[in-house]
């Protein structure tokens, strides 16, 4: 099978809100896809309808080839799915609900290892965690039984940046072994580091999906730099210099996509001073949005 979930024109309103405004997509086997887009974007309403947690009010949703609400009760045994808001019984344990998955999907044989990478305590109840160790229960029973599909609503939430790297590993150690991920996201520096594929969606509409390396082309850096000598921004004007401004010693440079040359041509100054910053989330939104739309 060459595509896991396949999406077509599907829509969901809520009263005047087009939540989900006829997206359709595909997401290859042994594929990482990030689903990317601003709060309110679609993403959530969106995993929803695939999970068939809601009905969508047209289009089609199919899972292994199966139909997302007629073969949902099939579906969810091969899902190991995360919510974006880990719900679960306030008075139990950890270990109470690693049981209970145990009970309906049989014994893990990684669920020890999971507890501890995570540095999770299994013993304490639902209501007594943190919001991060909730995001790690829900974490755990969604990767416990390494599942053929994944489909993960912000797993990183809450989460301190040792342990969001760990669940990069563990998501790419996943596909190695043939699990499909499908997550949605706002954090694009996440994306980029463990995606194939991403999906970008706003106000509720599919504008491109792009591989990672054609999401790079299309991201802006800014270059602050400062010299110990004299330079003229002529100099500068190489491949992907799409703005540069004289400042006091020195010059900013506005730069799209990769900034090898441009970094090739400051190793010929002795550099002062420099900083680069990449541009906003927002503005690569609006950048694909603007795009769609002129086209």
């Amino acid at each position: 099978m060459s595509n896991v979930i396949e999406i077509k024109n599907l829509k969901k309103y809520f009263g005047k809100v087009k939540a989900v405004d006829g997206v359709s997509f595909e997401v290859k086997t042994r594929e990482i896809f990030g689903f990317l887009g601003p709060n309110g974007a679609g993403k959530t309403t969106t995993i929803r309808c695939m999970m068939d947690f809601i009905r969508a009010d047209s289009g089609s949703v199919k899972i292994l080839g199966k139909d997302s609400h007629k073969d949902s009760v099939w579906l969810k045994g091969k899902i190991g799915y995360l919510s974006g808001d880990v719900q679960l019984y306030d008075k139990w344990t950890g270990k109470e609900h690693i049981d209970l998955v145990e009970g309906i999907k049989g014994k893990s044989s990684n669920v020890d290892k999971l507890i501890s990478d995570l540095k999770f305590d299994p013993t304490r109840k639902f209501k007594n965690l943190s919001s991060g160790n909730k995001q790690k229960l829900g974490l755990i029973l969604a990767l416990m039984h390494k599942p053929e599909v994944l489909i993960m609503d912000e797993p990183t939430l809450g989460l301190d940046p040792l342990l969001q790297n760990k669940i990069y590993e563990i998501l790419k150690a996943y596909k190695e072994d043939g699990t499909t991920v499908f997550f949605c996201s706002h954090n694009l520096p996440e994306v980029e580091r463990v995606c194939d594929r991403v999906g970008i969606i706003r106000d509720g509409k599919l504008v491109s999906v792009k591989t990672i390396k054609e999401l790079g082309e299309k991201r802006l850096r800014e270059i602050n730099v400062r010299f110990y000598d004299r330079v003229y921004p002529k100099d500068f004007s190489v491949n992907g210099v799409e703005h540069i401004k004289e400042i006091p010693e020195g010059l900013i440079l506005t730069v799209r996509g990769e900034v090898d040359e441009v970094i090739r041509k400051l190793g010929e100054y002795k550099i002062h001073d420099i900083e680069i910053s990449h541009s906003s989330l927002e503005d690569v939104f609006l950048g694909f949005y603007e795009e769609k739309k002129n086209a």
